[in-house]
């Protein structure tokens, strides 16, 4: 390829929105020499590789605007430390098919069990196989909400939590809720009811749920909505940062 050639190829890769396939062209030229690649072969070579740095770009993005805590993956959960949770039901969660038929996930358990990490190693599956993906926690949601409604702009924040294809939710009682706050919650179950999933963490039972939403009627409300098409997953097992903790203070007295 003369350099006059291979000048154009770039300036047209750069139009066309493929800045990789300028900086690395003549890798792939090397790489189909040494494989005495065929005209269709090369370009098969080109396009794949180009879909491949899109794809992680996108997935780059994706959990930047996400506003996960953090990333971790279900390859960094210890399930030997739960017993009682049956890693292949998580396993199959990850298939990611309860997000193909905008369905619904509950993680439930006493705090430190790790829910928040299935939770968000969930949404990084999902983030990677390109659907969009948003964290919050039910407080941080409410408080948005109710400053949004004083000041006129509900409609366009609901949009916040509406618009990704999964929405976390992290935290689910923690905090009673006001019945506005809890009326606030119930529009965003109701309105991605079918739409889209939602996977939420909480340490309450389904049958508190009427004292975390400060009514029985607005909780049966939204029990109704999210558990029509819901796996449940109950985590009932020791606490990591307990656990964490305690190693600490062992080695701390050791070393006293």
């Amino acid at each position: 390829m003369s350099e006059l050639t291979g000048t154009r190829i770039r300036t047209t890769a750069v139009k066309l929105g493929l800045p990789h396939l300028a900086e690395a062209l003549n890798q792939y030229i090397q790489r189909a020499d040494e494989a005495t690649m065929g005209y269709l072969d090369f370009l098969d070579l080109v396009l794949s590789e180009e879909l491949a740095v899109k794809d992680d770009r996108r997935f780059r993005q994706g959990l930047r605007l996400s506003r996960l805590p953090h990333h971790k993956t279900l390859d960094d959960y210890d399930f030997a430390f739960e017993p009682d949770l049956d890693p292949r039901k998580v396993k199959d969660l990850a298939t990611l098919s309860f997000v193909e038929d905008k369905a619904n996930v509950a993680l439930l358990g006493p705090p430190g069990v790790g829910k928040t990490h299935i939770a968000v190693a969930l949404a990084v599956a999902a983030c990677r196989a390109g659907y969009s993906i948003y964290f919050t926690s039910l407080d941080d949601m409410v408080r948005n909400l109710k400053a949004a409604e004083a000041s006129g702009r509900l409609i366009n924040k609901l949009g916040t939590y509406l618009r990704p294809s999964v929405l976390v939710v992290d935290e689910v009682g923690y905090q009673p809720l006001e019945r506005a706050e809890a009326n606030l919650v119930f529009q965003v179950v109701s309105k991605r009811y079918e739409k889209g999933s939602i996977i939420l963490t909480s340490n309450k039972a389904f049958s508190e749920w009427g004292q975390v939403f400060g009514d029985e009627v607005l909780a049966t409300a939204i029990l109704d909505r999210l558990l029509h098409h819901c796996e449940v997953v109950p985590i009932n097992g020791n606490s990591y940062r307990l656990k964490n903790r305690l190693q600490a203070i062992e080695r701390d007295t050791d070393v006293a």
